[in-house]
């Protein structure tokens, strides 16, 4: 399967998943996670993960309102986590094969191009 650049995939929408979608392999994850940026593996290659120190509460707040709007459009909703204020962190998978799958990385590359506030 060959990887899709980012802006390939932002082009792309989710398609609702209910199961019965193989999921990646270790390799096909590894393949589309290399041209995004900042995003890793983590659970045993079964979700991906990507961190932001943000300038304050605030804009963490905004920045997870963002990714809302986005997640809901997209009907692919990620767990937003927030720690210390201002530690951000998003991990995405798709629930219902209890892996990766195409929508995860549509997902990350759409939030990819949400502004955010770094701290600087």
């Amino acid at each position: 399967m060959p990887a899709f650049s980012p802006l390939e995939l932002t082009a792309k929408k989710c398609v609702p998943c209910e199961g019965g979608v193989p999921k990646y392999s270790l390799a096909e994850a590894q393949a589309q996670l290399a041209p995004l940026s900042g995003w890793t593996l983590v659970h045993n290659g079964e979700r991906i993960r990507k961190q932001w120190v943000v300038k304050n509460f605030l804009a963490a707040m905004a920045f997870f309102n963002d990714v809302a709007r986005i997640a809901e459009e997209e009907q692919h909703h990620p767990d937003l986590h927030l720690e210390g204020y201002r530690n951000v962190a998003i991990e995405i998978w798709t629930h219902a094969i209890g892996g990766l799958s195409e929508n995860d990385f549509i997902l990350a590359a759409k939030i990819d191009r949400l502004p955010i506030k770094i701290r600087a």
